[in-house]
């Protein structure tokens, strides 16, 4: 078995060795770019953590592996060209760095090649494969949707929250894990666990995110902390404090969300303090914890020995408390 840490060299490896010869230089510098500035690979990692449970030869899906991480630096660029961001990983975004246009087609060109690369897993597993990633890359259209949606909406209810995160964003962890249980020749129930699993487990680090953002370390979490606060975002956080506010601290909170001129550290110091008054960080980590007890749970359904669980219960414990 494979250390998590081992699994990431070896991706980091194989992805900064691939070579796009085609043209125009115009078209494919952006994809070099963007896959340069690196990142965790969670997603392939966790594929090649779901094969290893089975098999030792992973370096026959390094190309679906690499499939799944070039879908996400797509989804990652065209996000950074909607949300109009700077900076990505300490680096310009692509559209900073070129311009709105070549973000467009360099990403579609991404997504073109993810599917590429995906096609490269075994013949007898192409279909179930590739019918699973489509279906992954249209539930992720459909979140950020409903994200966009949410953002002229005052009524997000909490069970919508959930759905559109499980969609935006836990789909491709859950699919990536999957993926390379099928490729390894598990059985469907232990796909089926693996992919509830990655599932339950990305809802659980959406609702990380969304807790450090207002309580994060920003040196830890490499961004600033509030700014889901200042551009109204409907986090579990604001969800609960709108739906838990007594008359009073429902009057304060929509002054602020509705304030067109305000100091910005003015109001992430006074919402903050509102979600401090409800106990929010609480409900936020107890509902974190819901869904990572429901992950071990799945988890320990795969019908392999616990020995070899333990790389994986590891790195995803380490990344569910890295930044708290």
């Amino acid at each position: 078995m494979f250390t998590a840490s081992q699994l990431l060299d070896k991706i980091n490896n194989h992805i900064s060795e691939l070579q796009i010869t085609r043209t125009p230089k115009g078209l494919y510098e952006p994809i070099e770019y963007i896959l340069s500035l690196g990142g965790k690979r969670i997603r392939p990692v966790l594929m090649l953590m779901a094969y290893n449970l089975y098999k030792e030869d992973i370096s026959s899906i390094y190309d679906p592996a690499t499939g799944i991480e070039v879908y996400h630096n797509h989804t990652l660029l065209h996000d950074d060209l909607m949300d109009r961001s700077d900076m990505r990983r300490g680096k310009p975004t692509v559209h900073k760095v070129w311009n709105d246009n070549t973000a467009i087609l360099s990403g579609d060109t991404m997504l073109i090649l993810a599917f590429r690369y995906i096609a490269g897993c075994a013949p007898e597993h192409l279909k179930e494969v590739v019918d699973l990633f489509s279906l992954t890359a249209l539930e992720i259209c459909e979140g950020q949707q409903l994200d966009m949606e949410f953002e002229s909406r005052s009524d997000v209810a909490e069970d919508e929250y959930i759905e559109m995160i499980r969609l935006k964003t836990a789909v491709l962890l859950a699919a990536s894990l999957k993926i390379g249980a099928i490729l390894a020749g598990a059985s469907a129930a232990d796909a089926e666990n693996l992919y509830n699993f990655g599932m339950q487990i990305g809802v659980a680090f959406q609702l990380q995110d969304d807790l450090l953002d207002v309580y994060g370390d920003p040196e830890v979490f490499g961004k600033k902390i509030g700014g889901d606060i200042l551009c109204n975002k409907k986090t579990y956080m604001l969800i609960k404090a709108l739906e838990r506010a007594d008359g009073k601290q429902q009057e304060e909170l929509n002054g602020w969300l509705n304030a067109e001129n305000c100091q910005p550290a003015e109001k992430i110091a006074a919402v903050t303090e509102i979600y401090n008054q409800l106990a929010i960080r609480s409900v936020c980590e107890n509902k974190m914890r819901e869904y990572y007890t429901l992950a071990m749970e799945s988890l320990e359904a795969v019908a392999v020995a616990g020995e070899k669980k333990k790389e994986l219960k590891s790195l995803v414990k380490l990344l569910m408390y890295r930044e708290m």
